[in-house]
């Protein structure tokens, strides 16, 4: 099973293996104080997609189709798999940071993994 959350909630028994998969650390947020089990920075969308998205919503269709070209490359397609494979045996949270909880590459990284 996927899940999401950000990396602002507390963590949770039912939370299982967390995966903080943004490219930079969660602002305001201690290493010492956020939960993770590893930090996948190769899967976020790069900095150009990043910062042509700005979060705005009416951008999220051209950043949800650049950021899944992005993550179709060999490299991001073997890191999906393993987390696939791991989504098999066990609960997997996708951690991350933005505000907006219905736009965000965690959700993108969901809809994918589900479909595997």
């Amino acid at each position: 099973m996927i899940k999401i959350k950000r990396a602002y909630e507390p963590e949770t028994r039912t939370d299982g293996y967390r995966v903080l998969i943004d490219r930079l650390w969660p602002r305001g947020v201690k290493k010492t104080d956020l939960k993770i089990d590893d930090w996948i920075k190769d899967l976020a969308p790069s900095n150009e997609i990043r910062k042509a998205f700005g979060h705005e919503p009416s951008k999220w269709k051209e950043f949800r189709t650049r950021y899944r070209g992005e993550l179709r490359k060999p490299a991001m397609k073997e890191k999906l798999a393993d987390l696939a494979r791991l989504a098999k045996r066990k609960t997997v949270t996708l951690v991350y940071a933005a505000k907006d909880e219905e736009h965000n590459n965690a959700v993108v990284l969901k809809e994918l993994l589900d479909h595997k």
